[in-house]
């Protein structure tokens, strides 16, 4: 055993820390035991565990690498060996600089994480409070790139991958990953993309000859990641032969081996005069099992609302002639009214909109407890951040479903910016929107298509595929399936505003989805 080594031991004895074999041999060159000193010390305070083996470090190698991120720079040269040999660092090119931004935090915030009787928040993220600065979207869109770099290096099509420093005119099929900077048409009606990646830029061009090809350019948003495999290369320009998205990809669908149901509806509007809410009652009734010839009632178990539960205060110009409840507090008390009315085995799990009493930039957290309060006290409510994962029905020997929620506030961009979706006048076919941000792996993939907040952990990447994905705000019911995703969008349950009517809306009311979770089996009931 060398010097160092004999170090280490005796440090981890004084703090208490038992470490295997293999651990140690990670700090064995060059040593500097003051380093793994630190790494230790720091690995057993996050980790809460005295006992540090080498599976410890592949099972949490996000925390580690979050870890890793926090020391100092003087400490880089053993850091980036054991990153390497823990798997951290992945590089197309050696001479990627950004050393720091190589893998972002994954790790969910989940200081306020439920499990309440089938029911478990698997993500969802609180307020941030911080001043932003440039560098914060910087560091934003980098970590992004790394993750969806990682997601589509997998793609077997993406032959000889490089990066865009390494490209020069006597290279042959290749292929390269970027995000895409700009969009224009050329002189020629071909399609040109600046893509670039933490090494460099460089000109895609698509050759309008090529219409599936040339569909899937149009298609690429704006800070959107996406794998090109090249045709050929001309001094500065790349020619492409086929264009990958990052892709959500659900292997197969999940059957509960229970007999039981999920309903999903959202954009109550509480508070405005159109507000439905004789409708909303009886929707209650045939919850509570006062309707006739509704047996399957008793087997109904979750209920989701997928934000916009008030009409809120000033969300758009003159909004209080339409209100009936002026204030959010009182609002609130009213939806609480109402959702208290609902029998108690049902769980109630809610997520915020833009028409609520917190924050539009996304991630929104949890509905504010100054004005949701009589929210709170609903014992059989769950409440979750927007966007948020939520698993429902997990069961002995079955894992549950994954329901991926988000209220829909960059939707609008997306039908108004992609030229298939303007075609298909998307705004009226949810289920093309959704489908559209599953193929891009994201939900908000252009930096102006929605407020946001430049966490360390972007919220809005679909990093595991989901078995369902619940949206709302467009007012339009949808159900439909992308890659095996089942794909809901809510209907509401408020009557057309004038606001609506000036916007072009053509809201869908008072539908909600039934799914039953054994058999896949879905049907609409109707309460308008």
């Amino acid at each position: 055993m060398d010097i160092d080594s004999k170090e280490i031991l005796k440090f981890c004895l004084e703090k208490g820390i038992l470490i295997d074999k293999d651990v140690l041999s990670l700090f064995s060159e060059p040593a500097d035991s003051e380093t793994a000193k630190l790494i230790l010390d720091k690995v057993g305070q996050q980790t809460k565990t005295k006992i540090i083996t080498g599976a410890l470090f592949k099972e949490n190698k996000e925390k580690i690498n979050q870890i890793l991120l926090t020391l100092p720079n003087e400490n880089q040269k053993i850091i980036e060996k054991l990153k390497i040999q823990l798997g951290l660092s992945i590089q197309i090119s050696k001479e990627i600089s950004v050393q720091a931004e190589q893998e972002p935090e994954i790790i969910q915030k989940s200081s306020f994480l439920q499990e309440i009787e089938g029911v478990k928040i698997i993500s969802s993220y609180p307020a941030l409070v911080k001043k932003l600065e440039v560098g914060d979207f910087t560091k934003y869109f980098k970590r992004r790139f790394v993750e969806m770099r990682n997601i589509l290096q997998d793609r077997s099509e993406l032959t000889n991958l490089v990066s865009i420093d390494k490209i020069s005119g006597n290279r042959q099929g290749i292929s390269i990953i970027g995000m895409v900077s700009s969009k224009r048409l050329t002189k020629n009606k071909n399609l040109l993309l600046e893509m670039e990646d933490l090494t460099g830029k460089i000109l895609v061009i698509v050759n309008q000859n090529k219409p599936e090809l040339f569909k899937k350019a149009e298609d690429a948003p704006l800070d959107g990641v996406l794998g090109i495999k090249c045709s050929s290369i001309n001094k500065e320009m790349v020619f492409v032969n086929d264009i990958f998205f990052p892709e959500t990809i659900l292997l197969e669908r999940k059957k509960s081996p229970v007999e039981e149901y999920s309903l999903f509806t959202g954009d109550l509007h509480v508070g405005g005069k159109n507000f439905m809410e004789a409708n909303f009652l009886k929707f209650i009734d045939y919850l509570n099992g006062k309707l006739p010839n509704t047996p399957e009632v008793q087997k109904i178990k979750y209920l989701f609302l997928v934000g916009d539960l008030i009409a809120g205060v000033g969300i758009y110009p003159e909004q209080e002639k339409d209100l009936v409840l002026s204030d959010v507090e009182s609002q609130y008390g009213r939806v609480a009214e109402l959702l208290d009315k609902i029998r108690k085995d049902i769980k109630i799990i809610i997520s915020p909109g833009n028409h609520d009493a917190l924050r539009i930039m996304e991630p929104q957290p949890l509905l504010d407890e100054k004005y949701a309060w009589p929210i709170y006290e609903l014992k059989n409510v769950i409440l979750t951040g927007n966007p948020s994962y939520v698993n429902i029905a997990k069961k002995e020997n079955f894992s549950g479903f994954n329901v991926l929620t988000y209220h829909g506030y960059s939707f609008h961009y997306y039908a108004n910016n992609i030229n298939s979706l303007v075609k298909e006048k998307a705004i009226h076919k949810p289920e093309l929107l959704m489908a559209y941000l599953l193929k891009n792996r994201h939900l908000a993939p252009t930096h102006a298509s929605t407020l946001y907040f430049p966490s360390e952990t972007d919220p809005f990447l679909i990093r595991t595929a989901p078995d369902i994905f619940f949206s709302g705000h467009t007012h339009k019911s949808a159900v439909s399936y992308y890659n095996n995703i089942l794909t809901i969008s809510s209907s509401c349950w408020e009557s057309k505003t004038a606001f609506q009517e000036k916007m072009g809306n053509e809201p869908d009311f008072c539908k909600v989805p039934m799914l039953n979770l054994k058999t896949g089996a879905i049907k609409i009931l109707d309460f308008e």
